[in-house]
């Protein structure tokens, strides 16, 4: 069989302006396993509220961060498929779950160069029903669909696989250098408490309380509190972080039903108030900077922290295309076709 690699990122607008953005918004928000409740109520949310009153709003954010070549998160996302493909003999081919570069525009790429067998690689290292989960089941139904000659194996949240944290670590540190900060904080991306449970495998062991992220169960696999409560605690453990130097958070809630906490401007806004003079953010639930990372932390996070009276507020970047991180993921899929297992 002939193999090859499929990348998939979240994706983005074609452009900043609120027409695209709105396109954009309306096939993101409606995905069933982003808000995840009935269709009815989805439609009336989305296209009746959310796509009246917030285009103008993300459009504005997305023309502060946007590069001369595009979409920051599809830039280096295509920087980064360039560099896999020098490290490969596969094709590697990359699409968004979101937008006009599509999973199946990506699967048909791959087969028009010979490929019957492929590698999805979802770009998120924990995994959750708002990304991985989204593309997996997409994916599959194409498969079905379009594509029932070819076989599509797809790579599960390598959130705590020891080289992917050595190489984090190391681009942390890095960055960090030589910075004077009195605290790091690690925020996710936020979702909601029910998309938690509803991912519990054993519908019992997820309680979202103080125990149940580190008292060892299946559930693990499959939940994202977990997945990204141990990226914390594994990159502290290895850069040697004190004890109260560091803590996890949140960011992008919406709506008004509860999501994970503590919630990262809250928590932005507390650190300033106790008298964290500088600080440093990591964003460890993308590979790839985009609006969040970008607009959300770097520009809206910094101006919360200097209200609160901080002073040096330092982004640490995603992998992006890390040269360290290309050459660990050339390891995965060169596994991949020579084992059939990650390497």
């Amino acid at each position: 069989m002939s193999k090859g690699i499929l990348l998939v990122n979240l994706g983005s607008p074609e452009s900043p302006e609120p027409k695209d953005v709105k396109k954009y918004l309306g096939e993101f928000l409606m995905d069933e396993r982003v808000i995840d409740i009935p269709v009815l109520a989805r439609t009336a949310l989305v296209k009746g509220i959310i796509l009246n009153t917030r285009p103008k709003a993300s459009a504005a954010a997305y023309k502060k961060i946007w590069w001369e070549e595009g979409s920051p998160l599809i830039v280096l996302s295509e920087r980064l498929q360039k560099k896999l493909q020098k490290e490969t003999e596969m094709p590697v081919a990359l699409a968004m779950r979101y937008g006009t570069m599509t999973i199946k525009k990506g699967i048909q790429e791959l087969i028009d160069k010979g490929v019957d067998e492929v590698l999805l690689f979802p770009l998120y290292p924990q995994f959750a029903m708002a990304t991985t989960e989204t593309i997996t089941v997409l994916a599959e139904k194409l498969r079905q669909k379009f594509f029932p000659n070819i076989k599509i194996e797809s790579v599960p949240a390598f959130y705590n696989k020891p080289d992917y944290i050595e190489v984090l670590s190391s681009s942390i540190a890095g960055h960090l250098e030589d910075k004077n900060y009195d605290h790091v904080l690690f925020s996710y991306h936020g979702v909601p408490e029910r998309h938690i449970r509803k991912s519990d495998v054993t519908k019992s062991h997820c309680k979202i309380d103080g125990s149940c992220c580190v008292t060892p169960s299946k559930a693990h696999e499959f939940c994202y509190r977990h997945q990204c409560l141990e990226v914390t605690r594994l990159v502290a453990e290895k850069l040697r972080f004190k004890e109260g130097a560091f803590s996890t958070s949140f960011q992008s809630r919406l709506g008004f039903d509860p999501w994970l906490q503590p919630y990262t401007d809250r928590t932005i806004e507390r650190l300033g108030k106790q008298g964290v003079k500088n600080m440093a953010i990591v964003t460890p639930a993308f590979v790839s900077d985009c609006l969040e990372t970008l607009e959300e932390i770097a520009m809206e996070g910094q101006e919360i922290f200097r209200e609160m009276g901080g002073k040096d507020f330092t982004t640490v970047p995603c992998l992006n295309d890390d040269d360290a991180w290309v050459s660990l993921l050339a390891k995965w899929v060169n596994g991949w076709s020579e084992k059939g297992v990650l390497a």
